[in-house]
């Protein structure tokens, strides 16, 4: 069974989520679209939710896309979690992949 936070409640607006990747990286962003992302590791799922995609203006890493999402930690509380479309990650998926291997090395140290 996946960690609970692996699988969002995707019960924030577009706008909210706009504003919180604004806010993360500090430059406007579009909503350009939302993409069902179900990622599995040994036929189990680790990550399944809705990626929403945003167009970056002017970023200073160069960056012109950033993938995000948020899920509920605790009672009311979320997580959101924006990841630059910079290499490795050009797309939904490899932003998911991204930041799951971000959480895991942080377990480790």
């Amino acid at each position: 069974m996946p960690d609970p936070a692996s699988i969002p409640d995707d019960d924030v607006s577009i706008e909210e989520l706009q504003k919180a990747v604004e806010h993360m990286h500090g430059v406007p962003t579009r909503f350009v679209e939302a993409v069902e992302v179900d990622e599995r590791f040994n036929g189990e799922v680790v990550w399944q939710g809705t990626v929403k995609v945003f167009a970056l203006t002017a970023h200073p890493s160069g960056a012109t896309m950033a993938y995000a999402w948020s899920f509920r930690t605790e009672g009311t509380k979320r997580k959101f979690k924006a990841v630059l479309g910079v290499p490795p990650v050009d797309g939904p998926v490899m932003a998911v992949r991204a930041s799951i291997l971000a959480e895991e090395q942080k377990k480790r140290s």
